[in-house]
């Protein structure tokens, strides 16, 4: 079976390659969805390639479609544009014709200006935009879907490839499309609460073709439509050459059990300021160190006040990124889509660069995926193809709350993650000091101790275990002892 591109590498993707050709497909979504960018793709990218294209406007005129173009710095040129939009003297009420009043005579007008361009032209690409002009042009939906039927015939004779667009405002069921359709691309557009609109497609049918099925994020950028197709884990397996990966601090390593074992997720949780950050960032360098490459994905703090922190703790972040083994991104949460977080992700694990991996924080991942269910079920997803990949996932938590017994997470993830670390303040001596310890590890032995740590100036400094004290969890201890073990 021939395919064509779609102009939109991540829509081919999702299609296995493209759409088959000399076949008739549908792009339906509310206006402001993208549709027509979508089908100016597809034309572009046949003209690029030396094909005959036919854009037929229904609802914009040329100059308009220009606009468009121009916002996103294409070029028109090779794109052949049949203009059926009413003309200047139907507004004249002494006109004798108008053009779009909901008749016969003007839809078969209409229709005949279709065959007539096509015949001379021969395309091998057509878009239609759109059919709700049709629809009121036919005024009933028999004699709607019977010419639909005479326009699929008359394509499909001449092996054109077409799109038709359709922005869904006639009063009928679009099901009728559906069914003559050979593929049907589904656009939805959604307005937060707070936040930029976030948008998503989908593709319903297509006769003879696996795809990639689900809901895909997309964004309207200048360059076109970008698609960030889902990701699904599969059985692919990396080797690594490390069972381990260390941490370069003794202390903190012989706590996790030698430290973090490839390909496994850790959750590092605590309150807000406690040193988990530090702790994450301090594994990232000590891998970029050894030559591995580190990717950080930062939620809630940008780039610069991440290394202006790393500096006070003794690392110096700017030689691993120079070099490329530390890569860090940043997303605001209010922009961006999970499906944009997992693209990203993707593209780094189809680079097979990745060896470890920084989410900061759990919690602005969370503020992404705001209003949309199935949290966890998005979030498993994503670890396992950070697993299946050979890739360590630390993935930073912040509960609510300082201190006491009453702290709480936004969401129970640990259940998902293979390790988790907990981070706590607690009070001695007249100061706050931190505490860190495993609470579980999958992978293998870990100690149940509860430790002392420290960010100054040399690094992090974790102490011996606190075995005199009791309610160091609690945030309120005790002391049962003779000597403090305190740092």
């Amino acid at each position: 079976m021939n395919l064509v591109s779609t102009g939109n590498s991540g829509l081919d993707y999702i299609l296995k390659g493209g759409l088959p050709t000399s076949r008739m497909y549908l792009i339906e979504g509310d206006p402001g969805t993208g549709k027509t960018s979508v089908g100016l793709q597809f034309l572009i990218d046949g003209a690029d390639k030396g094909e005959k294209v036919l854009h037929i406007t229904l609802a914009e005129s040329k100059a308009e479609l220009e606009d468009i173009a121009a916002s996103h710095s294409w070029d028109l040129r090779g794109i052949t544009v049949e203009e059926l939009v009413p003309r200047e003297d139907v507004l004249d009420p002494d006109a004798n014709y108008t053009m779009f009043h909901p008749s016969e005579v003007e839809l078969g007008e209409a229709l005949k200006q279709i065959f007539e361009r096509a015949s001379q032209l021969m395309p091998r690409r057509i878009v239609v935009d759109s059919l709700s002009e049709i629809r009121l042009l036919a005024g009933d939906p028999l004699r709607y879907r019977r010419q639909l039927m005479v326009l699929k015939q008359f394509f499909m004779e001449r092996g054109a490839t077409v799109l038709l667009l359709d922005d869904r405002t006639g009063p009928e069921s679009s099901l009728q499309l559906h069914s003559l359709a050979h593929g049907v691309i589904s656009l939805e557009q959604n307005v937060p609460e707070y936040g930029s609109e976030r948008r998503r497609l989908q593709v319903r049918k297509l006769r003879g073709r696996s795809y990639r099925g689900g809901y895909h994020d997309f964004r309207i950028i200048k360059g076109g439509v970008e698609i960030f197709p889902r990701i699904v884990a599969s059985g692919r397996k990396v080797e690594r050459l490390h069972a381990v990966i260390p941490s370069g601090v003794s202390e903190l390593d012989a706590l996790l059990g030698d430290g973090l074992h490839r390909g496994t997720s850790t959750l590092l949780l605590g309150p807000a300021g406690v040193g988990k950050t530090s702790v994450a960032t301090q594994y990232a360098a000590a891998a970029a160190e050894r030559g591995e490459t580190v990717a950080m994905f930062l939620f809630d703090e940008k780039e610069s006040t991440l290394k202006k922190r790393c500096n006070s703790l003794g690392m110096d972040l700017d030689p691993k990124i120079e070099d490329g083994k530390l890569l860090i991104r940043e997303f605001i949460p209010a922009t961006v889509t999970p499906g944009e977080v997992a693209h990203r992700l993707h593209e780094l694990i189809e680079a097979d660069q990745v060896s470890l991996f920084v989410m900061d924080s759990l919690n602005g991942y969370l503020n992404a995926l705001s209003g949309q269910s199935h949290l966890m079920v998005q979030l498993h997803e994503m670890l396992s193809v950070l697993s299946r990949a050979g890739i360590t996932t630390i993935m930073v938590g912040a509960q609510h709350g300082i201190l006491g017994s009453d702290l709480s997470s936004p969401v129970d993830a640990s259940y998902l993650t293979d390790a988790l670390v907990l981070f706590r303040f607690f009070e001695a001596e007249g100061k706050v000091r931190r505490a860190i310890s495993v609470v579980k590890k999958r992978s293998g032995m870990h100690e149940h101790t509860i430790r002392e740590f420290l960010l100054h100036e040399s690094g992090i400094e974790v102490g011996p275990a606190l075995q005199e004290f009791r309610g160091v969890l609690s945030g309120q201890p005790s002391f049962h002892g003779s000597e403090k073990p305190l740092l």
